[in-house]
């Protein structure tokens, strides 16, 4: 290709990042994007998009909180407080009396309602008690593996901090939460990993060899999709045995909203091979010796593999949202099993929330959760489109 002609293209290719009028860009700059590769392509188109990013930020904080959880909480999650049943968040203080003493809360005097029988909490404002970080508490085991007592903040007793409040146990929620969101955010790349194995290979063999093998596989697909999908969980999760550990029940769910997810996959990919596997370089590959395998996983995939890591993020909030719904239902994970589905089924009743609505707070991070991934996935969406590059 001629010199000049590679210059235009490298020039309309960095349309988007020239420069301001009056500044003008190194020589070797309006050449980057001809000799970059694909992921860098990727990686600068990505960055331009603000709120993708800044997502992105977001989940590797949540992904970081759901590995220390243990930590950051200052309670151990299944610790019982009988003298803060139904607890409200407590209220952080600044300032004592007029004058600035820093983060910190009061004691809390609780008082029963003999006609209504309801739980009242009244600060006690004649002593402050800081907020303290790295404070020592609960002992707890970090990944089942290590011994600890040290939390990220607390308090010294009697005074508690109980930032999203108690349930009907006198337990922290926040702990909790943060507990929970191992199995719930967990669950969503494994399904995922599942969904997206499945998907891509029965999409692959069934496009790239067609014949007999692609009706079977399509069948299968058909029956699959025409069942409610609701209907269909509730069944499959009906049908784990109640006797179950928590570790074979968490996969037995995890494989069940897989069985479910991979089939709208399948059909995507399956129409992209049934295009490419007539493609000049596929026949290039048959006639230079190579195997099925080594032309579909070396040459056709490759070819729309953006395409995949976009379904694979934005298929992650599915996941999510099916493993709460089914919790929630009671049909899924089941307590002591700590999850935000299992959480909020202490939310079922409309009297409850409507008494202590903080005990809703679990569906505010499922709702972060779901969002963050749709931001994400629309900024991968947007990066791999190279007519929008």
């Amino acid at each position: 290709m001629d010199r000049p002609v590679v210059r235009a293209i490298a020039q309309v290719a960095a349309a988007d990042d020239a420069p301001p009028p009056g500044e003008s860009a190194p020589p070797e700059e309006n050449e980057r994007y001809f000799i970059a590769t694909q992921r860098q392509l990727i990686w600068r188109a990505f960055k331009r998009h603000r709120l993708a990013l800044i997502s992105s930020l977001a989940l590797l904080v949540l992904y970081l909180s759901m590995a220390f959880a243990e930590f950051l909480g200052p309670y151990e999650p299944f610790e019982r407080n009988r003298e803060a049943l139904h607890h409200p968040p407590t209220r952080i203080h600044l300032f004592h009396e007029g004058r600035f003493v820093g983060p910190f809360v009061y004691r809390y005097e609780q008082t029963l309602d003999m006609q209504t029988l309801r739980r009242n909490y009244a600060e006690d404002t004649s002593q402050p008690y800081p907020i303290r970080l790295l404070q020592r508490g609960s002992p707890y085991r970090m990944w089942g593996l290590f011994e600890g007592d040290l939390h990220l903040f607390g308090v010294e007793e009697p005074a508690t901090v109980y930032l999203l409040g108690t349930d009907d146990l006198g337990r922290d929620m926040f702990s909790r939460i943060t507990q929970a969101s191992r199995i719930s955010l967990s669950i969503g790349l494994v399904g995922v990993a599942l969904s997206f194995l499945l998907g891509a290979s029965l999409g692959a063999i069934s496009g790239y060899f067609g014949g007999a093998v692609d009706t079977v596989i399509q069948r299968i697909i058909e029956l699959l999709r025409s069942v409610p999908t609701i209907p269909l969980w509730m069944g499959l999760a009906a049908a784990i045995p109640p006797a179950w550990s928590m570790q074979k029940r968490y996969f037995g769910i995890t494989v069940i909203i897989s069985l479910v997810a991979w089939t709208s996959l399948a059909r995507v990919v399956r129409g992209k091979f049934l295009e490419l596997r007539e493609a000049d370089f596929v026949a290039a590959g048959r006639l230079a010796g190579a195997t099925d395998a080594k032309i579909i996983l070396t040459h056709m995939l490759p070819g729309f593999m953006s395409y995949l890591i976009v379904n694979a993020t934005l298929a992650i909030p599915n996941m999510i949202l099916g493993e709460t719904s089914l919790s929630f239902l009671g049909l899924g994970l089941q307590r002591p099993v700590l999850s935000w589905g299992v959480l909020l089924q202490n939310a079922q009743n409309v009297r409850t929330m409507a008494v202590h609505p903080w005990l809703m707070t679990p569906v505010l991070f499922v709702i972060a959760a779901v969002l963050l991934f749709n931001f994400v996935g629309d900024g991968l969406r947007d990066a791999a489109d190279p007519y929008k590059r």
